[in-house]
């Protein structure tokens, strides 16, 4: 089966969209599927068999920065590469971001499976709205990633959905070499912008004992203000943008993986990767958590914007052995549940369905 795996935004840069693309490309193609990648890339593509469709632009979106490539020659270079290569399935994740995805929604002649990842209100969805529904009535089949993405999607669009939850690569987090540490270690991960919460984690180190290190990975908008208002603060260590293999090995590394985000959290892909990985989690009580962690068993999860109750938190499983290790053993057991290839598995059902 010829298969073209679409995505909007720059597979060269980090994302949770980007690494479920490329992740479910490498299962597919383990499977001997000519699967094929289809995106931007600022800068040389990330895998042999993805397709460059130009470099992307920083837009505002969902309370982020999204890199998409909705420009005249990213959507030519679309055009000619799904007129080439002749798939037998193009599946556009993202499908209504301006760029490749649309491109391919509104031009592709094989059967096109849609897959909405994103939770929450979208402005561009209520502007664009009777467009949207039109251009949306182009997909054979839709899927989201979770039962909030559904009802964005359902809300704005209209039409059915089948719940296709994310998949991880399990075996690349649990095989990864831990980095050292020497001595109680949190890591954070995620885009420094309001929503993903490092203000409040940050408020929270302030009520943590002194031996505690916390590891901040990554970078953003907030990231210089931040950083000087923690100036003083040895435990903090601001590790900045790392590599897909550094990233496995630092969860293998801390003691716990901390996600205080705030809200737009569809799916909790990262708190999967945490307990592929063997770290306890502690996470914001969100319904895209929820999801993926239940409460007490995989994950001590705290209400969004609280550091005194993250604080707390985090003492708790850090002083805690015992309970740490009940935390990392059902969150390995919760995290095979959701691998790549299970993930590989049902999509090659909807596709032979669709054909």
């Amino acid at each position: 089966m010829r298969v073209a795996q679409v995505c909007p935004y720059s597979l060269t840069l980090p994302g949770g969209v980007q690494s479920q693309v490329l992740g479910l490309a490498r299962v597919l193609r383990s499977r001997g599927h000519e699967a094929r990648v289809l995106g931007p890339c600022d800068g040389p593509p990330p895998e042999p068999w993805v397709t460059s469709l130009g470099v992307s632009i920083p837009t505002a979106a969902n309370g982020s920065v999204a890199p998409i490539a909705p420009d005249p020659s990213a959507a030519l270079r679309t055009i000619r590469a799904l007129r080439d290569e002749g798939f037998d399935i193009v599946h556009c994740h993202e499908p209504m971001v301006p760029g490749p995805t649309l491109t391919t929604l509104l031009v592709a002649e094989a059967p096109k499976v849609g897959t909405f990842h994103r939770a929450g209100a979208s402005s561009a969805y209520a502007r664009l709205r009777p467009a949207a529904r039109w251009a949306a009535r182009k997909l054979d089949l839709r899927c989201a990633v979770s039962a909030d993405a559904a009802a964005t999607a359902h809300a704005a669009l209209g039409g059915d959905y089948e719940i296709v939850f994310n998949g991880i690569e399990v075996e690349r987090f649990a095989k990864a070499e831990p980095t050292p540490t020497s001595g109680p270690t949190v890591l954070f991960l995620g885009r420094h912008e309001p929503r993903k919460g490092l203000a409040v984690l940050l408020d929270a180190m302030a009520l943590l004992p002194s031996d505690v290190t916390l590891w901040v990975g990554s970078d953003g908008p907030q990231t210089d203000a931040l950083r000087a208002a923690t100036a003083g603060d040895p435990r903090i260590v601001w590790i900045g943008r790392i590599s897909d293999e550094e990233r496995a090995s630092r969860l293998r590394g801390a003691d716990v993986f901390c996600a205080p985000s705030l809200g737009g959290e569809s799916f909790g892909v990262v708190l999967l990767e945490a307990m592929a990985a063997g770290v306890a989690v502690v996470a914001s009580d969100l319904p895209g958590y929820r999801a993926v962690a239940r409460p007490g068993l995989d994950a001590v999860l705290v209400p969004p914007g609280d550091a005194a109750a993250l604080a707390a938190s985090l003492r708790e499983v850090l002083g805690d052995r015992d309970l740490g290790h009940q935390l990392v053993l059902s969150g390995e057991e919760r995290a095979s549940c959701f691998s790549m290839e299970r993930l590989a598995e049902r999509y090659l059902e909807l596709y032979e369905r669709l054909l």
